[in-house]
């Protein structure tokens, strides 16, 4: 059995679940967030915790299992807790800009490069434009707003100039033997 799947998702005080067909709806004090459930998988609402079940062993409904309850538990966390995932830029010149609710990035290109913000994400500039907070409910949302801002300039391998995580690590290379 899934170690991940078989455990229930506790329901808190001020949330609610409803199972629509397929369609798995969670209101909490921050929102409502709504996810597809695969129809394999069976979901149960009862006494203030979501329990999911899987018909059977095949290794298809094994890996739906745990999925299905991580994307069920995700949901009740972001309409609580929220997610945010903090970038942090360095290079010489570098900095970020908060915009209304848009971020503008100056990266060394020759224009800025403008990020607007989808809906239910919201950015934050810090230290002076040298981080960037992204916050939503939906922790893929946040994940893949993120994941692009980062694309518009990776940390590079010599100096560690761009866009990283916090926390990430990055390798760094050693760069050209001196002249002898």
């Amino acid at each position: 059995m899934s170690r991940i799947g078989r455990m229930p998702v506790e329901l808190p005080a001020g949330v609610s679940a409803k199972l629509d067909g397929s369609k798995m709806i969670i209101s909490g004090p921050r929102g409502t967030l709504e996810q597809d459930i695969h129809p394999n998988m069976i979901v149960k609402i009862e006494g203030g915790q979501i329990v999911v079940e899987r018909p059977d062993d095949t290794k298809f409904n094994k890996a739906l299992h745990g999925l299905s309850r991580a994307l069920i538990a995700n949901m009740v966390t972001g309409v609580t807790v929220g997610f945010a995932k903090k970038l942090v830029i360095s290079g010489v010149g570098y900095r970020a800009e908060a915009q209304g609710k848009d971020l503008v990035l100056q990266m060394g290109f020759s224009h800025p490069v403008p990020v607007t913000a989808p809906e239910g994400i919201t950015f934050g500039v810090e230290n002076g434009g040298q981080a960037i907070v992204i916050q939503g409910n939906d922790k893929a949302a946040v994940g893949e707003m993120a994941a692009r801002i980062r694309a518009v300039r990776k940390p590079e391998p010599y100096k560690g100039k761009g866009i990283a995580y916090e926390g990430e690590v990055i390798r760094r290379k050693a760069g050209k033997a001196g002249a002898k």
